[in-house]
């Protein structure tokens, strides 16, 4: 249990993609998406928010594809009634370089937290939550590097790319970097 729990402290982060609904994924303040999708071979727990999902074992799935692959783990805490997690999920579908550099220097780790499963266990290993969406970034053998608010990834029209990128580029592993 103590592994496991020290496997999801480090894992802490946030900042992927959502459930995006049929409806929202359309557009978003009436501009038309990009043709990104969310089915481009990332596991289930990088695309959706999901109550039935145990948290424990995608962050043992997660830090296991990270030490795999040399990345760190970004854990992404929010949920399908979060306006602002839809809002960051339709921002990087519109971004593709902000999208590709996400999933190719982290793996995306989506933990759900609802009326319906709060996920206390798991939230209980993690550092506080200031608001939602939130990160936490851990390195591949789940050592916390970072719990972030993303308000901070946004300027005055909303999400930032220019703040997306230089938060990506700064938090990679140094293994990711290394390779680019």
């Amino acid at each position: 249990m103590k592994s496991v729990l020290l496997a999801v402290f480090t894992l802490i982060v946030h900042f992927g993609l959502v459930y995006v609904g049929a409806a929202y994924a359309k557009s978003v303040d009436n501009n038309p998406l990009p043709l990104l999708s969310l089915n481009d071979g990332l596991a289930e727990y990088s695309k959706v928010y999901d109550e039935q999902r145990d948290p424990f074992s995608d962050a043992n799935a997660a830090l296991a594809l990270a030490k795999k692959t040399n990345r760190n783990v970004l854990i992404e805490i929010g949920g399908n009634w979060c306006t602002w997690c839809h809002k960051m999920d339709a921002f990087l579908l519109k971004n593709p370089s902000v999208y590709k550099a996400l999933h190719s220097q982290y793996v995306l780790l989506k933990i759900n937290v609802s009326d319906a499963n709060e996920n206390d266990a798991f939230m209980k290993a993690l550092p506080p939550v200031q608001g939602y969406p939130h990160m936490y970034i851990s390195t591949a053998s789940g050592k916390m590097l970072l719990s972030k608010d993303t308000a901070e990834l946004q300027d005055n029209s909303g999400y930032s790319k220019e703040f997306w990128l230089t938060f990506l580029n700064q938090w990679q592993s140094k293994a990711t970097l290394s390779k680019l």
